[in-house]
């Protein structure tokens, strides 16, 4: 497990991936804003997101990031292909999973942690489709979801990312993930930006 990334260097060997999977709660949106403002204009990699939110009403998550990042920004709708370079958010009161021809999928089945979305079953889904070429990132939470599905990734020989506990705004789900596996890198936000940057140029 590295603690530091400060570029590409010999000592940062990274993977090559085909997507990315973020998982967020408490303190989410400034984690995910300050994470992905760090990346280039046509962004090359597709990212999935679930953060936890109220489901009572329409995310306006899309239309926020939209207005702040220059590549695509999308809720992800039902059967839809994953598209290179486009940011997809879970919907506000359904579970998202990617199915194994790269296509998404949503459901309103039971809720993981309390959740739905739930992180779980991103990560769990996106590791049967994308196997070794996928990268995980869990952010600030405060609980156990996406501690599991990232394990899950881990398996599956996939990259994992996990925010420092120690300067998450919610503890709990990082420390979660540290309790049951040591991640490829434990960083604060400042660092898996560039990361996720690097990645993109190294697949790209």
């Amino acid at each position: 497990m590295k603690t530091t990334f400060a570029g590409a260097s010999a000592d940062d060997v990274l993977p090559v991936v085909d997507a990315i999977v973020v998982g967020a709660s408490a303190g989410g949106v400034e984690a995910l804003l300050r994470i992905f403002t760090c990346l280039r204009p046509g962004f090359g990699l597709p990212i999935l997101v679930v953060l936890h939110l109220p489901d009572d009403r329409r995310s306006q998550l899309a239309h926020v990031f939209q207005s702040r990042l220059p590549f695509p920004v999308k809720e992800a709708d039902d059967k839809e292909s994953i598209r290179p370079g486009t940011l997809y958010f879970a919907p506000s009161g359904y579970h998202l999973s990617v199915e194994t021809d790269r296509t998404l999928s949503l459901s309103q089945e039971d809720r993981v942690f309390y959740s739905r979305p739930s992180i779980d079953i991103l990560f769990d889904s996106a590791s049967d489709a994308y196997g070794e070429r996928l990268a995980g990132v869990l952010l600030t939470g405060a609980n156990n979801d996406g501690a599991q599905g990232l394990l899950q990734i881990k398996h599956y020989k996939g990259f994992t990312v996990i925010q420092d506990p120690q300067q998450a705004q919610a503890s709990t789900m990082p420390e979660a993930a540290l309790a049951l596996h040591s991640p490829d890198y434990l960083l604060s936000l400042n660092e898996i930006g560039p990361l996720l940057a690097e990645l993109e140029r190294i697949a790209c």
